[in-house]
């Protein structure tokens, strides 16, 4: 039986000293999809859920895993984890939590309107063993399991059998049972009230489990749909904080001297991708073949882009340059290979481009959303610039995320940009087995350009099941290695990562761009 030191991942950041506690309003683009934890596989929604619902272990602002509702695991073996539960733990009704709640809400995560299951397909049984202790069994061995876990929210068995919500929400038949309207957690804040795409108030939960870093007595969100109303609503003092905030309203903020913007490298990796598949490319003047297949044409491609221009000139400065396709922040990402494999050389891309047959170039289609990643369009319209310099004519598809999203999902792309954050496990596993290896009927949907690679898909295999962490890490930069090793795709950056707010608000802002309430003081 192998232990983890529990009480190594449960460092706690020392409270701030106490200071007069304050309300605190923010803003999105959007509103919550429900209130129920399970219903819904939208990021913000889940994002936003995590202040009211709790799960066994979490991540910090830091996106260090520590135990939540869980104090410590064992690994009994491969495919058995214990977890032993904390004691004392309330909901928000007062009723005791307990380990007949952890399988109850298994099982409410495998009806038919539990969207939230995702990553938790691997649990295979989760039984309780005691009144706070559980197991739980994977399909396979899968040493990421805590980072799947911080998926899984518990709801009150009793409460959810009282108020019709033994179920998942449907949403997409447009159910409504009491999780959707109503929340009952374990967590620092509980919802006082709800307006459907107006408000959602929270307020401290008096018997949370864990010491209060927050200072706030009452929180309230409001969802503003324009980007300039947004940002009107903070410059004009309705909004204490925004989490999304557009580059170029950023100089508007820092000019005023109440306010301040917060800003980081996002878990987000910008990348090119190129089909690989195809014998002759769907948008292109090349018949016959397909010039993407050959590693010197995707080399002279990477050259040919000038990223340092890039995240200059069309990020103003507000980009972190890519090396491999996952980000340093991720879990398990090596950070001594983050470095450009071939630095920028038109003269090179020319050369390679006429060792390839195409000493004239030719003309590829770029898809590209408009309105989808941080200047979008701003940066294909640069990056087609670069490689017009070295005879690569771009076909332009640029359109809005729907008609983008419609063209990826078919696979009806020659060259296109995409970003990956390796989300919701925070891990490289998941760059590595959704984007990068061989795309099939049931696995790697995200890997658009269908490349493929025995002796990468090899080591994803062993890194899916391998327990020894320092092993695993090895099996990783192997893996990019291959990946890089084969310019399978051009990384361009990490993008920012950029929130507003009054200048007396710490947001202690995350890569993984989720607000935790219970870390923002107002001072």
């Amino acid at each position: 039986m192998r232990l983890i030191p529990a009480a190594a991942a449960a460092l706690m950041i020392a409270a701030a000293p106490a200071v007069q506690a304050r309300s605190f309003t923010w803003s999105f683009s959007s509103d919550i999809l429900t209130l129920d934890p399970h219903a819904s596989n939208n990021t913000f929604t889940n994002a936003f859920l995590d202040n009211v619902y709790e799960t066994l272990v979490r991540h910090n602002q830091r996106l260090e895993l520590e135990p939540a509702l869980a104090t410590r695991w064992e690994v009994v073996s491969p495919t058995l984890w214990r977890f032993h539960l904390r004691e004392g733990v309330r909901f928000h009704n007062g009723e005791t939590f307990g380990a007949e709640d952890v399988v109850f809400s298994w099982q409410r995560l495998n009806t038919p309107g539990a969207l939230a299951r995702g990553v938790l397909t691997i649990i295979k049984e989760v039984r309780a063993t005691g009144p706070l202790t559980v197991e739980i069994e994977t399909e396979r061995p899968f040493p990421i399991l805590l980072n799947a876990l911080t998926q899984m929210h518990i709801l009150d068995a009793g409460w959810a059998a009282a108020n019709n919500a033994t179920a998942a929400t449907n949403l997409q038949a447009r159910e409504e049972t009491g999780a959707s309207r109503m929340a009952n957690g374990t967590g620092p804040f509980r919802v006082r009230s709800r307006e459907l795409d107006r408000s959602t108030v929270l307020e401290p939960f008096a018997g949370w489990w864990d010491t209060p870093r927050h200072n706030l007595t009452e929180v309230t969100f409001q969802p503003i749909r324009s980007a300039p109303t947004r940002t009107a609503a903070l410059l004009g003092g309705q909004v204490d904080a925004l989490v999304e905030l557009p580059l170029q309203d950023i100089p508007r903020i820092e000019a005023n001297p109440n306010l301040q913007v917060v800003q980081g490298p996002e878990l987000r990796t910008i990348y090119l991708g190129f089909d690989h598949f195809r014998d002759e490319l769907v948008y292109s003047d090349v018949r016959g073949r397909n010039p993407l297949k050959d590693v010197r044409v995707r080399r002279a491609i990477y050259q040919a882009i000038d990223v340092e221009t890039l995240r200059r000139s069309v990020m103003r400065n507000n980009a972190w340059i890519a090396g491999t396709m996952a980000s340093p922040f991720l879990s398990g990402a090596p950070t001594d290979i983050n470095t450009r494999t071939f630095p920028f050389d038109p003269d090179a891309a020319k050369r390679l481009l006429a060792e390839a047959g195409y000493p004239d170039g030719f003309a590829v289609g770029l898809a590209c959303p408009n309105d989808r990643y941080v200047y979008d369009e701003r940066l294909c319209i640069a990056i087609s610039g670069m490689l017009q310099r070295v005879g690569i004519r771009i076909i332009p598809q640029f359109e809005t995320v729907n008609l983008w999203s419609r063209r990826i999902n078919n696979l009806d792309v020659s060259m296109f940009m995409v970003g990956h954050a390796g989300l919701p496990l925070a891990d490289t596993f998941s760059t590595l087995s959704e984007v990068l290896r061989t795309r099939t009927a049931t696995g790697a949907g995200l890997n658009v350009g269908r490349w493929s690679n025995a002796e990468f898909d090899a080591l994803v295999d062993r890194i899916a099941e391998e327990g020894d962490e320092p092993t695993r890490r090895a099996l990783i930069r192997q893996a990019l290695l291959i990946e890089k090793r084969e310019v399978a795709h051009v990384p361009l950056h990490q993008q920012p990562v950029v929130w507003a707010s009054r200048r007396n608000i710490d947001l202690a802002q995350s890569p993984d761009n989720r607000l935790r309430l219970r870390y923002v003081r107002v001072n």
